[in-house]
């Protein structure tokens, strides 16, 4: 295996592009569908992150949405160099479920719901010395 990126299925992207776009994402691939967004690739540096319309799903691939487990919001676990410039440019807004903690495995986190209910959670770890 070579990476990982989740691909977060949601309403509508555009909802859920302005918290990305603030934190330094840019869109470096779009397929719309219809009058709106299908598919967006995000990406800063060498993070990336991909959301999917559920009308596109439904078209391109309806089992999606069949199986045992609905097909749902999801929770996308984010490490950061710097927190507090991660707070500062989230979006006027933006659902901030935890605002700072410290946690038992040692980070410091704040964390946020997007627009389609995504929960992200932004962790920064001590330096190593």
């Amino acid at each position: 295996m070579k990476r990982i990126t989740p691909v977060l299925v949601v309403p509508a992207l555009e909802a859920v592009l302005p918290l990305w776009e603030a934190l330094g994402f840019a869109r470096v691939a779009e397929v719309p569908h219809g009058d709106a967004l299908g598919f967006a690739i995000l990406a800063r540096g060498k993070v990336e992150l991909m959301y999917q319309s559920e009308a596109s799903v439904r078209e391109d691939v309806p089992q999606a949405f069949a199986g045992p487990v609905a097909l749902g919001a999801a929770m996308v676990f984010v490490q950061v160099e710097d927190l507090d410039a991660i707070t500062a440019a989230l979006p006027a807004g933006t659902d901030v479920l935890v605002a700072r903690r410290t946690t038992f495995y040692g980070s410091t986190e704040c964390i946020v719901r997007d627009a389609a209910g995504h929960v992200i959670p932004f962790a920064q770890f001590p330096a190593e010395g």
